[in-house]
């Protein structure tokens, strides 16, 4: 079997070790990390990506299924389908449940815990986490455009929603950064006044993914011709046959797109 991986670049170093002991060829597509931010470009980024690989126009069709390293990630996978071959998703709502292992494990720790912000090596080395450095950056920024009184307005104004936060929780696969990320989430917790805590990632999720093992509870495989939906019911994500209203909670229009199988 041969796969195409298209996923979030946070995921990077997890989706590697997972690939390194997968019996399947793997092939990785990077989509930049701050697609989600906008829903609207993460849709557009990553159905160009399946368009090129599985449209009517790709020069060559090599795999046998397309792998999203998303979640439902604000509703920005609303929409996306392929062409001749199944597109699979892990059913969750970001790529927090990926990294732990499972959405209920997710549900768990949110349950017992108000107010978290997490850290993970994709996160930290991809973005300026809140924290010190961030900050100071920021800060710096408004300096250069608007001047230092209105730099410090703006960042008062700004920092209003770490309030809501109390905890920096780092989530540990045990990678050769572990030990520098831990150490850097501490900094940051101290720095924003929250409690540090770690939990321990679980890889079972990505094995999975990735070598095939597609428990319909866990993964969502979307036909070609169908579409990535929004489910309502705990299961986060279904497959529609062409539902033209994206996230609406029940279909209303049937369009079948276009599919070569």
């Amino acid at each position: 079997m041969r796969y195409a991986f298209i996923g979030c670049e946070v995921l990077f170093r997890e989706f590697c070790i997972s690939a390194s002991r997968s019996p399947v060829v793997l092939d990785a597509i990077w989509m930049p990390q701050g697609l989600h931010n906008i829903p609207d470009n993460l849709r557009a980024g990553v159905q160009k990506e399946i368009d090129r690989i599985d449209g009517p126009n790709a020069q060559e069709r090599k795999f046998d299924a397309i792998l999203l390293g998303y979640a439902l990630c604000s509703n920005g996978v609303v929409g996306l389908h392929s062409y001749t071959v199944p597109l699979v998703i892990p059913r969750a709502h970001d790529c927090v449940s990926l990294l732990l292992g499972s959405k209920d494990k997710y549900q768990e720790y949110f349950d017992n815990h108000a107010g978290i912000y997490w850290y993970s090596s994709g996160w930290i080395e991809r973005t300026l986490q809140p924290g010190k450095e961030r900050y100071d950056n920021t800060f710096q920024h408004y300096v250069d455009v608007y001047g230092e009184d209105n730099a410090e307005y703006l960042m008062e104004v700004e920092q209003g929603w770490y309030k809501g936060y109390n905890w920096a929780t780092y989530i540990d696969w045990e990678l050769v950064t572990s030990e520098s990320d831990k150490k850097y989430t501490r900094e940051c917790a101290e720095y924003l006044g929250w409690n540090y805590d770690e939990v321990k990632g679980d890889p079972k999720l990505f094995y999975d993914f990735v070598d095939g093992n597609w428990n319909p509870e866990i993964f969502q495989v979307i036909e070609p011709g169908s579409v990535i939906e929004p489910e309502y019911n705990g299961m986060i994500v279904k497959s529609c046959a062409g539902c033209a209203n994206h996230g609406e909670a029940q279909c209303k229009d049937v369009t079948p797109l276009m599919s070569n199988r």
